[in-house]
This record gives structure tokens, C-alpha cells and sequence, in this order.
């Protein structure tokens, strides 16, 4: 059984190559121009680990894994094009560098290579990874866009909220290690416990990342803290402490969404302290962990094999407060 960091150098080996074709350049640089960029590669490494705890990793799993990949790569081209973002992991985006239609294009082709790697796959199971991946790709698609539409609602709920990240965010590594667990054999029990225990670590992963973005240390988070009060994003910690709100403390959070003064993020992240949302974001988080934890024991396989996966769930939660 190998661990994260084994399977994920062993899946850059294979991914860091050509996967479009060289004309018309115009379309295919950018698209392998973006893959360049990087990234922690962490869904088809979860589809490699969910097809190694059932079985050997197959051939046809590296495909699958591929496939994931170049999907969750369309999917952050055209969010940076619908987020006007000029920059990702420190390099000008897609659009930014070659304009948006060339971006919309290239994030295009990406998904239909990403179709291109699915179709490789000979397996019994191939018409149940497909399902697997359409449903994803809509979901994914479905977040995205409650996303935009929380960003000009007046009020959502923390159960809006949290439906919105799991389709986001947790639906895609869900089905990441369900497909890989398809391709090992995994019955239909079993795939539902590894796709709980996907599903339940993203949802903690990204309260995580609301959590950080407020109360994390710059130093070690890497990041300026209150990106998302200044992006005035519905993070868990907004939307819980509005419920929360009396209909004064309302208007004073509405008056620093709309008027931006300068000391906006030091309010905010008072207000967040003063309800307690920053402790029940970390009670939250450990709900969903142990939730996560629960479904992985469940898997009906032996309980050694299991410790690479418990292994990530550390990886993706040790992010320092």
C-alpha cells in the first residue's frame, strides 16, 4: 500500500506530459499552458487510493485518474474566468494571459480530453464510472452557480451554505475514490462508505478553509487573513453569524458588506468572535472528521489498508490555526 505522497509523485510522473495536440496552438498552449501551473493533485490520488484499497492499482485506474484531473482543471479555468481572477498559485490565470474566450475554449477541450482518458477504460464498470462522472460534473456545475447566486442573496441559510460546498467542493473527491473503488471491485456497500467518507472530509475541509480565512495565522496559513470578508463571501462563519444577528447587529454587518471602510475586517472577525461562530466552525469541522472516520470503518476490507486513507485525512486537516 503506498501513501499520498508515493502515489501522488507516481501520478505527476504520468500527468506532466502533452495531452493535447499542437495545432491550432492558439487553442492547445493555453490549455497545456494552465495544466503547467500546478496543484496539489489531490482527486486522482484519491481515485488512486480508493482503487488500491480494494485491489492493486489498475492500469485503467491511472486513465480514470487522469480523466479527474483534467475535469477539476476545466472546472477552475472557468471559475477564475467567473471570479475575474487575475492570478492562480502566483501566475497570471488563463483568461488574464490569453483573454476569456480563448480561456472558455481551452477549458472546453480540456473536458472533452478528460472524455478521451474515460473512454481508454475497458471494464465491466465503465457504464456505472460514467454515471459517477456526469453526476459529479452536473453537481459541481450546480455549486458553482449557488455560489454566485449566495454572493447577491440577502440571507442563506447555514443549510444552503452547506449544501452549496458539498456540491462545490465535496461531491468531486467523493466520486474521486468511488470510481477508483469501482475499478477494485468494491461492492455497492462499500462504495457508498468511501463516498461518505469523502464526502464528509471536503465538507470539513472547506469549513476548515472559511475557519482559516479569519482566525488562521497569515505566517503559517500563507495567506492574508479576512480574504473573504473583503471578498464578502458567505463562508460558514457570515451565514452563521447573520443567523444569529439581531436585526441592529444585521444592518452593522450589512453596512461593512456595502460600504467597505478600512478597518471592515477587524470588525467582522469581532462580530464572528462575539456569537461564538468561530468555535462551532471547529466543532463543525470535527463532527464531519469523525463522521469521515465512521464511514471508513466501515469499509468491509482489512484494517491496514485503510491507513493510507486515514493518512490523507491528516494530510488535508493539517493546515495550522
Amino acid at each position: 500500500m503506498k501513501n499520498f505522497e508515493e502515489l501522488s509523485k507516481e501520478f505527476i510522473g504520468r500527468f506532466d506530459r502533452t495531452h493535447f495536440p499542437s495545432q491550432p496552438a492558439s487553442l492547445y498552449d493555453p490549455a497545456s499552458y494552465f495544466l503547467t501551473l500546478g496543484g496539489k493533485r489531490i482527486r486522482p490520488v484519491l481515485c488512486l487510493m480508493g482503487n488500491e484499497l480494494f485491489d492493486e492499482i489498475s492500469p485503467q485506474c491511472w486513465d480514470a485518474a487522469i480523466a479527474l484531473e483534467l475535469f477539476h482543471n476545466f472546472t477552475l479555468i472557468h471559475d477564475d474566468i467567473m471570479d475575474k481572477a487575475p492570478l492562480r498559485r502566483g501566475m497570471p490565470t488563463l483568461h488574464a494571459r490569453f483573454g476569456d474566450s480563448n480561456a472558455l475554449l481551452a477549458g472546453d477541450v480540456t473536458l472533452v480530453v478528460a472524455y478521451d482518458y474515460l473512454n481508454r477504460i475497458q471494464s465491466n464498470h465503465i457504464h456505472r464510472i460514467i454515471q459517477l462522472f456526469n453526476k459529479t460534473a452536473k453537481e459541481v456545475c450546480e455549486g458553482q452557480q449557488l455560489d454566485m447566486d449566495y454572493e447577491k442573496a440577502n440571507e442563506v441559510s447555514i443549510g444552503d451554505y452547506l449544501r452549496m460546498i458539498e456540491l462545490k467542493t465535496s461531491v468531486l473527491l467523493a466520486s474521486s475514490l468511488m470510481i477508483g473503488a469501482v475499478l477494485g471491485g468494491a461492492g455497492g456497500g462499500n462504495q457508498l462508505h468511501i463516498g461518505e467518507f469523502g464526502r464528509n472530509l471536503g465538507l470539513a475541509f472547506q469549513i476548515q478553509d472559511d475557519y482559516l480565512d479569519a482566525f488562521g495565522d497569515p505566517a503559517k496559513v500563507g495567506k492574508q487573513i479576512g480574504g473573504d470578508i473583503v471578498a464578502n463571501k458567505k463562508t460558514f462563519l457570515f451565514v452563521r453569524a447573520m443567523e444569529l444577528a439581531s436585526k441592529e447587529q444585521k444592518e452593522e454587518m450589512d453596512t461593512l458588506v456595502r460600504e467597505n471602510p478600512p478597518d471592515k475586517v477587524a470588525r467582522m472577525i469581532a462580530i464572528f468572535r462575539s456569537f461564538g461562530v468561530d468555535k462551532e466552525a471547529k466543532s463543525l469541522m470535527a463532527q464531519c472528521l469523525s463522521k469521515a472516520d465512521q464511514h471508513l470503518e466501515d469499509i468491509a476490507v482489512l484494517s491496514n489498508r485503510k491507513e493510507p486513507l486515514r493518512q490523507i485525512a491528516g494530510y488535508l486537516m493539517q493546515r495550522e490555526y
